[in-house]
């Protein structure tokens, strides 16, 4: 039997896995890019400049 299975719970798929492509990894990829775009719109509005102009790389 493998390390792996999938549990069906209340219609949600949840992984037995501890690496790779997890649903609980994607979930916190992706607030971490939508906190990351927030903060770099913040960013553009308080001082004027993009990222890129803020750090010195362009």
């Amino acid at each position: 039997m493998s390390s792996t299975y999938l549990l069906f719970t209340k219609g949600h798929i949840m992984e037995d896995k501890k690496f790779g492509f997890t649903i609980s990894a994607e979930s916190l990829n992706g607030r971490m890019a939508m906190i990351g775009f927030v903060a770099a719109l913040a960013l553009e509005l308080t001082t004027g400049q993009g990222v890129l102009h803020f750090f010195g790389l362009l």
